[in-house]
């Protein structure tokens, strides 16, 4: 297929036009246009810091063709595996172009590597024709002002890596690589080699599927095939399609929610009747667990669009909320809550093995610039809170910086306050409660089995009290 330039003036191809997708031979216009999307979609998360989820709900490729919701079904699902691939095992692809380039591309806009890392990461990691792979990448670098003339540099390079696949793999294999150097050194630093190399490990595991069930978690376990993790969570091997062809998705009897998300909210305990605020709510999956459990739920967000996804969430499961759209730092309530559960922005480093464009688009000082925010918004928070009443802190970070350091600040700072210390028996997670009495989860502590995939996302919880 011949991709055409940016810019170029092209008629937009018709959404019928898709059953010769992806046949394995690269030639169809749609499995070239898979290959392409995926191409942009990866240029988008690292050269423009995009989550991956928000920069596939784009509607237009920039060549004004159909985007990743033009694909058919197979297309884009094909898409997400080049994509998922090509982050997950960015480390050691980066490595492997090293390894087979003599020196560096100059190209500046990244458009060269871009492609050799989707190229590489179907023929390396993927049941997909080499000859597919590389004709295609050709083509994408031809299409490509900037990357046009390395186009036999891209063909060169992708063949040695397909003849000596088995050797390039042997050599880069460290799960390290999972992530950049500074951030798995960090990991070391935390919690030991040990501990690091088995997180990095588990990025390269394709992530389960979690299900909060409303009610009978044993009975939607064995309906849908799964198995019951944690009080109220069950756990998918494995699941095609969207969400929402799951049984009991229409009649809302569930929510997707990782287990490990899912302990914050439980640490509040009995909330049946009180007024409980939900900070930082979107999208949503603590305050349905809130408003669940019986409490009189206020769940704020700076965020209007989210929030739209946070009420269309409580609609399908038929649960109540006051929903806010404010900044918290600017926003006064009425009287002070009974219990207040603050889910701070962070750098997301414990979502990782679901969002691996997170490793890529995180720097060191973004961990110090989200700590000093969090610092302020637990102080806010904590104003808000009713004597005796119960707060929980949490992040779905791996830092130090953004869980442990922030709540000992936070103590010796506030005599009011006191932490009421967390039991294993109430996480249900072995290893999952720090010395000091708070939530630590770790990608590594649910190891995979024959039944899943293993893992959970990475959390820090405190649990304080006003006294």
């Amino acid at each position: 297929m011949s991709v055409t330039p940016h810019g170029a003036r092209r008629e937009k191809p018709r959404r019928a036009d898709r059953s010769n997708a992806a046949t394995g031979d690269g030639r169809s216009q749609i499995g070239g246009a898979s290959r392409r999307i995926a191409c942009e979609l990866l240029t988008k998360v690292i050269r423009g810091g995009r989550p991956l989820d928000d920069a596939l709900t784009d509607k237009q490729t920039p060549d004004g063709f159909d985007g990743f919701d033009g694909l058919a079904d197979h297309d884009r699902a094909f898409v997400r595996a080049i994509v998922g691939t090509a982050l997950r095992r960015r480390g050691q692809i980066a490595a492997i172009i090293d390894q087979l380039l003599e020196k560096p591309i100059p190209e500046k806009t990244g458009a060269v590597l871009d492609i050799l890392h989707i190229a590489l990461a179907q023929i390396l990691f993927m049941k997909v024709p080499d000859r597919a792979a590389v004709s295609t990448a050709v083509d994408l670098a031809q299409a490509h002002p900037r990357a046009r003339r390395y186009k036999a540099l891209v063909n060169a390079v992708l063949r040695r890596a397909a003849r000596d696949r088995d050797t390039l793999l042997t050599e880069t294999s460290q799960a390290w690589r999972t992530v950049p150097v500074w951030l798995f050194a960090a990991w070391q630093k935390a919690y030991g080699e040990k501990i690091a190399q088995e997180i990095a490990r588990m990025h390269l595991i394709e992530p389960n599927l979690d299900l909060t069930v409303k009610h009978d978690a044993d009975g939607w376990a064995g309906r849908l095939g799964g198995r019951v993790m944690n009080e109220g969570t069950v756990r998918l091997a494995r699941h095609q399609g969207g969400v929402d062809t799951i049984a009991g998705f229409d009649e809302g009897s569930w929510w997707v929610q990782d287990v490990a998300a899912a302990l914050p909210a439980r640490l509040l305990k009995n909330v049946r009747g009180k007024r409980v605020a939900d900070l930082c709510a979107a999208p949503g999956g603590k305050t349905a667990q809130l408003a669940q459990a019986g409490a009189k739920v206020t769940a704020i967000d700076v965020s209007k669009a989210r929030l739209e996804r946070l009420k269309a969430n409580l609609g399908r499961l038929k649960l109540d909320a006051t929903v806010i759209a404010a900044d918290i730092l600017e926003y006064e309530p009425n009287e002070r809550f009974d219990a207040i559960l603050l889910d701070a922005p962070c750098s997301a480093t414990g979502t990782i093995r679901r969002h691996p464009e997170v490793s890529w688009n995180r720097r060191p000082e973004d961990i110090a610039v989200f700590a000093e925010r969090q610092a302020i918004l637990l102080r806010r928070a904590a104003d808000w809170l009713a004597p005796g009443g119960i707060l929980v802190y949490c992040t779905c970070s791996l830092e130090s910086l953004e869980g442990e350091d922030q709540i000992t600040a936070f103590l010796a700072d506030r005599p009011d306050f006191m932490r009421v210390p967390v039991r294993e028996t109430e996480t249900g997670i072995p290893g999952s409660v720090t010395p000091t009495g708070d939530l630590r989860t770790l990608p590594s502590m649910l190891p995979a089995d024959p039944a899943s995939h293993g893992g959970l996302d990475g959390f820090f919880a405190a649990r304080l009290t006003r006294v």
